[in-house]
């Protein structure tokens, strides 16, 4: 989601929206996850810097806005970033206080079956802002042979683990997306700050750039860790 519209115009009642979003979501989810969300949402309300679309508080602190230890507030930061509900910005290191942000896709999906719990107006907006919307798919015939809707798309044994984990996400949460345009990429290569993705030509290049770049970014970021530049390059 764009930080812009998080500190512009209608940003409140966005904001109000994704705490109603998060809330609804952890109340109809198991004890663990009231908890973790409960704190989340403090967290959020307390000390969240929406300019800079990021959370960096020491755990010291944390501990101290929660009433636990030091060790429970390792744990909670685990459990958020197992169940991609915030992605690491910054790694907490030699002292420095690390930096994280919510994943609004993730917050999107977990709470989507509940909206309609909170109100048809409620669930109207956040279709409407859902930062990653299932639109049309647009299927294009390659000259490929077609693969099964309940065949998973196989990925090559050369890739490394951390891009088949980011594969594995968009086919649980996109898999049409995945299966036309997605799959059709060939991984590069990923130095931490760019990760290149090679396209058999650039009519493919340019649809995945144009139109499914924050499908690509949110997996990204939820499977490999801070966020890298994806550059999408045709091969030779």
């Amino acid at each position: 989601m764009d930080a812009k519209r998080l500190t512009g115009v209608k940003a409140s009642s966005l904001k109000y929206d994704l705490l109603t979003a998060l809330s609804v979501a952890g109340l109809h989810l198991d004890a663990r996850h009231q908890i973790s969300v409960s704190r989340l949402l403090l967290l959020i309300t307390a000390r969240y810097n929406w300019r800079l679309d990021e959370f960096c508080v020491g755990q010291r602190d944390l501990a101290k806005m929660w009433n636990v230890t030091e060790r429970t507030v390792k744990r909670e930061i685990k459990f958020w970033l197992e169940h991609r509900l915030v992605i690491c910005k910054r790694q907490g290191v030699r002292g420095r206080v690390g930096a994280y942000r919510l994943n609004y896709p993730e917050i999107y999906r977990l709470s989507a079956p509940y909206w309609q719990n909170v109100g048809p107006d409620f669930q109207e907006r956040m279709t409407e802002t859902n930062p990653v919307r299932d639109a049309k798919v647009v299927a294009v015939d390659f000259g490929q042979k077609a693969v099964s809707q309940d065949t998973p798309t196989p990925m090559s044994a050369k890739d490394p683990r951390t891009w088949r984990a980011a594969c594995q996400r968009m086919q649980e949460l996109h898999p049409e997306h995945y299966r036309n345009w997605i799959a059709l990429l060939q991984f590069g290569s990923d130095d931490t700050q760019v990760l290149e993705l090679r396209a058999s030509n650039q009519f493919v290049a340019h649809y995945v750039q144009t139109h499914l770049l924050a499908i690509l970014t949110e997996a990204v970021e939820a499977t490999l860790g801070p966020r890298r530049r994806i550059a999408i390059t045709v091969s030779p």
